[in-house]
């Protein structure tokens, strides 16, 4: 079968049919995959049971593979994040955000396996943020270029949940101790493509450089109900199996937390990335 690209919204997102991730992907399927998320920055892949090491091996075409600092990861395989989320580890992925963005290099993509859902609930939602770059007027476009913003990684990882437990305060406390605060571009322009993208978000951005608090927190407050508008975004509803893979460079996500008191859980992997520009 030819791999083929369903278009889902006229903005962002495609499914993805004529390809078995459970299997080795050829060199020309890869390059035509990779060239599908360039295009609609949100791939779905439906009925792939792969095991993490089938993940990671697709994931490492797109470059080497990170390892969250904070997260729980498979023992085993520390590559493979685990977001397993239930009434005793409650979920903190419910706000828009850029993954890992307080990094002075963000990662490249995300590739998010489904392996345990609730009976209803948990979908996920994705932005394109060059959609909402592009449909700001030219006047706010030119006074966001050029401006640069800080990303913190205690905003979305307080000390009140990761720091208070034994089992995670060395490693958050060595997390925060390895990644200071970083600015980065406000508008990040799409290192293959060239395209521009709002690169603030609501998870990690907590303040924008030059302006007062007040300009800071009145712009980004705009930016980020901005990006979230509807014409801009997509929302999965998993099946477990599903893949979403998606260019972190210019888009955001935001879990849904309807689910408890059941349980979900997922496994990503997340490809290294380089310095915003």
């Amino acid at each position: 079968m030819s791999i083929l690209f369903k278009r889902i919204t006229p903005k962002t997102g495609a499914i993805v049919t004529g390809v078995d991730l459970t299997k080795p992907v050829s060199a020309g399927d890869l390059k035509i995959i990779e060239q599908g998320l360039l295009e609609h920055q949100i791939l779905f892949f439906r009925d792939q049971p792969v095991t993490p090491q089938q993940q990671c091996d697709f994931a490492r075409f797109f470059g080497d593979l990170h390892i969250h600092p904070i997260y729980p990861v498979l023992p085993e395989l520390p590559e493979i994040m685990v977001i397993d989320t239930h009434e005793g580890f409650l979920p903190d992925n419910d706000n828009w955000h850029t993954d890992v963005t307080f990094s002075q290099t963000p990662p490249l993509a995300g590739i998010l396996a489904a392996k345990q859902l609730p009976s209803v609930g948990g979908d996920t939602l994705w932005a394109n943020t060059v959609a909402a770059y592009d449909a700001l007027s030219a006047p706010i476009q030119k006074l966001l270029d050029g401006l640069t913003a800080v990303h913190s990684v205690s905003k979305s990882f307080p000390p009140s949940r990761w720091a208070n437990d034994p089992d995670t305060k060395e490693r958050y406390e060595r997390a925060v101790a390895k990644h200071p605060p970083v600015n980065h571009p406000v508008v990040r322009t799409h290192p293959v493509t060239g395209k521009k993208g709002l690169f603030v978000n609501h998870g990690f951005t907590t303040r924008i450089n030059g302006l007062s608090d007040a300009e800071s927190d009145h712009l980004l407050a705009f930016l980020f109900a901005h990006v979230s508008r509807p014409e801009f975004t997509i929302r999965w509803n998993w099946q477990v199996n599903d893949i979403a893979f998606w260019d972190n460079r210019i888009t955001q996500h935001y879990a849904v937390a309807d689910y408890l008191p059941e349980r979900r859980i997922m496994h990503r992997a997340t490809v290294n990335g380089d310095k915003p520009f």
